[in-house]
């Protein structure tokens, strides 16, 4: 597995390096088997650390969790206790992931780009509106079934998810609604 671990205006000492890996190896090897490679972040936010960890799965699951306190191996262990949470919570559909799976999940490369924020000053907006491109980036889009999709949102605490359906090959959305349920859409089905 590939580790990039790093640190926003923190020194990242061999010590630190090497307790974030023997503690993340030994929780995803209880759930997950087979990653690929984690992210884990370092900052500060006030007086508190700050601890990110990304970790990306063979079969195209991403898993994210965050970590607050005032010393540095105490945030990394609230971001893994969290981890551990949210895999403990998904190891049966983990597993079964993996087991009904002889490929990787087949990932599609598309664009994503981020618009500008419109500015409103009460003036009437001109005829020939554009949103401004601030970004262009190249994204991947899982083919998953839509229980996936509702759990790889879930791992990765997003909003929504963007997945090509496996059953029909079309894409679709799940999200989380605002009373809390998830919503799914799948334009196939429009008429």
């Amino acid at each position: 597995m590939r580790y990039q671990i790093s640190g926003k205006q923190i020194d990242i000492g061999e010590a630190l390096q090497t307790h974030v890996k023997t503690e993340l190896e030994a929780t995803l090897e209880k759930y997950a088997g087979r990653p690929t490679e984690a992210y884990i972040v370092f900052s500060k936010s006030g007086s508190e650390l700050v601890a990110e960890t990304v970790v990306h799965l063979s079969t195209g699951l991403t898993c994210q969790a965050k970590g607050h306190a005032h010393d540095i191996y105490a945030a990394f262990d609230s971001c893994l206790e969290k981890m551990d949470k949210q895999l403990r919570r998904y190891k049966r559909r983990l597993k079964d992931h993996h087991r009904d799976r002889a490929e990787p999940v087949e990932l599609s490369e598309v664009s994503s780009y981020i618009l500008a924020g419109i500015d409103d000053h009460g003036e009437a907006e001109p005829e020939d509106l554009a949103p401004m491109i601030i970004a262009e980036m190249e994204t991947k889009i899982p083919s998953i079934s839509v229980g996936e999709a509702v759990m790889q949102m879930e791992l990765a605490h997003a909003q929504l998810q963007v997945f090509r359906n496996e059953k029909h090959g079309g894409v679709n959305v799940v999200y989380r609604r605002e009373d809390g349920n998830i919503g799914w859409i799948d334009p196939r089905s429009m008429g």
